[in-house]
């Protein structure tokens, strides 16, 4: 779709309403200059951009020694934003220079009309300016300035807003009614009433201040589960900040990982090819070597893609020539098990489409993959859905509490095994980054429509199970380009690319940019990195040398890149590759150097 004419015309059509109010006589007695910090001498002070997208440079500048320079990304579209005091009743007068494609200046909150100026393309410092009337109970309005989606950084300068003052801001009343929700092991959800005059508030744990939020939620991350913690929260504006608001105690479950205790500190995750064969050949369960430490078996695949009847079976005799007898595989699995391995059934793999569409698939899924792992003995399971098996439907847009059907049903599904099986059921999830990192950028089909619906859609599935998740191994390959918490993108290939996708699950990130939608960090001992183990397995094999460099980055804080983790993760669990039978394939080279790394 073009959206280029009919918005032109929109814009068009709201700049002539701005030039009528502004021919409207009222009275400017004691006008002066209101922005703060128009000209970012200051740097940011007093303005607020979106996801991180704005920042101070010193060339170009329209005046003095700096400008601001914001960057669109994704559905973000780079804006800052200043709310100043004014008085009702009164005209004013916007205006700044701007440079780029697609600069917006603004204004909201003037109880009359809203507007803006614009230029499509400004190469060289472009003044805008755009005059509004103030409504008759009008204490405030904010000021902004915006790029569009998908174009390259813009600047502005020597913004200016100019009218009569309004009454001096007072200092906004405590808040009361604070609330905690239900915690998890790791985080806890905070919220309370909005305060009147307050811009933004400031939460504190232990008498700590721990964030912000401009919203009335707010999620501790971060915890230790079985910890009891105590939160307060203030009310801030540009006069200063209120007391503490009467403190809430929630305490953290216990959590655990779901089975995640019983693996080795440093674990090593392969799949086996045990359903298939293909160029690299079948592996028996008996040789595969002690160094897996979780052997997922790929794959268990659905009767029809909206089933959720779960099927295994050991590779056909005339595909697989030297198989094992089912009698020796499970001999085999009880053998690995003794040794302290887990061996879990893999549902999903690239063929193998799942849609928990209905409760009666989601049913079938439990029912059937339950047969499966008491037939076989196995630990647990893996959660492999790939492709069309998990999207959001229009409206689904909040990570926290999902409504498509297919997202529901898999949660369900899952806490259903968990119970059943008990704490020692391990749990693990191998999804690929366009479900998972690419959240920060996109989810769902977007608050316009039109974007791909499976954009973050296993970010939900993670969030609700995070208590019961043994590990997460995003596959970092087959992969495109992904923006990191840096706001740049990132190829994989390299050690930069699994540097900055497992910072993303360890920190966390607001999802689609929405800093009060904030999908909380895993702990590092339920991530291990996804990786191929050879050329041949998949897209975007990294050498042994890149490999160490990611693990001495993550874990040390040491040979890091350009990108700069916000953490030293030394309780990192792991890897895992695709597959234990490429890497038979490729002289076991994958495996060989886990082993040698030097952890400590």
């Amino acid at each position: 779709m073009d959206r280029t004419r009919p918005l032109t015309l929109l814009l068009a059509g709201a700049l002539a309403v701005g030039g009528l109010a502004a021919l409207s006589p009222v009275a400017r007695a004691a006008d002066s200059e209101l922005a703060r910090n128009g000209g970012f001498e200051a740097g940011l002070d007093g303005w607020s951009c979106t996801a991180g997208s704005g920042a101070v440079v010193t060339s170009p500048v329209h005046g003095g020694t700096k400008a601001l320079q914001a960057t669109p990304a994704g559905s973000d579209n780079a804006k800052c934003s200043q709310t100043i005091t004014v008085r009702p009743n009164s005209a004013y007068t916007l205006s700044g220079w701007v440079r780029g494609s697609y600069v917006y200046l603004g204004v909201t909150g003037t109880g009359t009309t809203d507007g803006y100026a614009w230029t499509q393309s400004a190469p060289d410092w472009q003044k805008l300016t755009k005059t509004f009337t103030t409504g008759a109970n009008t204490t405030s309005v904010t000021v902004y300035t915006h790029g569009w989606y998908g174009t390259p950084a813009y600047q502005a300068d020597d913004l200016s807003l100019y009218g009569p003052g309004g009454d001096p801001v007072q200092i906004p009343a405590v808040p009361t009614g604070l609330t905690a929700g239900s915690p998890t092991s790791t985080s806890v959800p905070l919220s309370w009433p909005a305060v009147a005059g307050a811009t933004s508030y400031r939460i504190y744990r232990g008498g700590t201040a721990v964030g912000t939020a401009t919203g009335t939620s707010y999620t501790a991350t971060g915890l230790t589960p079985s910890t009891a913690y105590s939160f307060q929260v203030s009310a801030v504006n540009s006069a200063g900040e209120s007391a503490k608001s009467a403190a809430v105690t929630a305490t953290t479950t216990s959590g655990g990982g779901g089975g995640g205790g019983e693996l080795p500190a440093r674990a090593l995750v392969g799949y086996l090819h045990a359903s298939f064969a293909n160029g690299s050949g079948y592996t028996r369960m008996a040789d595969v070597p002690d160094s897996w430490d979780v052997i997922n078996l790929a794959f268990g695949e659905p009767t029809s893609v909206t089933s959720g009847d779960i099927r295994f079976r050991l590779c056909p005799q005339t595909e697989c020539p030297n198989v094992e007898s089912e009698a020796d595989f499970k001999a085999a699995i009880k053998a690995k098990q003794a040794a302290g391995k887990k061996v879990l059934i893999s549902i999903g793999g690239q063929n193998g489409q799942v849609q928990l569409a209905t409760t009666a698939a989601r049913d079938a899924f439990v029912s059937s993959v339950s047969k499966i792992i008491d037939e076989y003995g196995l630990d647990g399971l893996d959660i492999d859905f790939e492709g069309h098996s998990l999207s959001l439907q229009n409206g689904d847009t909040d990570f926290r509490s999902p409504t498509s059907p297919v997202i529901v049903n898999l949660i369900q599904a899952v806490k259903t095994l968990k119970a059943k099986y008990g704490a020692k059921f391990v749990l693990t999830m191998a999804p690929e980054t366009f479900f998972v990192q690419l959240g920060y950028q996109f989810y769902g089909s977007g608050p316009w429509g039109g974007q791909d619906p499976r954009a973050g859609a296993y970010l939900p599935v993670i969030h609700a199970l995070r208590d019961d998740l043994t590990l997460l191994h995003v596959q970092d390959y087959n992969s495109g380009p992904i923006m990191g918490l840096d706001n740049q993108y990132h190829s994989m290939g390299g050690a930069d690319f699994h540097i900055a996708m497992t910072d993303m699950l360890l920190t966390g990130f607001p999802v689609a940019g929405n800093a009060e939608r904030f999908f909380p960090g895993l702990r590092p001992d339920q991530v291990a990195i996804g990786l191929p183990a050879s050329t041949q397995a998949g897209n975007g094999h990294t050498t042994p040398t890149e490999v160490n460099k990611a693990l001495d980055c993550l874990t040390k804080k040491q040979n890091c890149g350009t990108y700069q983790t916000h953490g030293t993760w030394s309780s990192l669990r792991g890897l895992m590759t695709w597959s234990i039978n490429w890497d038979r394939f490729n002289n076991w080279e994958f495996s060989r150097n886990f082993d040698a790394y030097d952890w400590s």
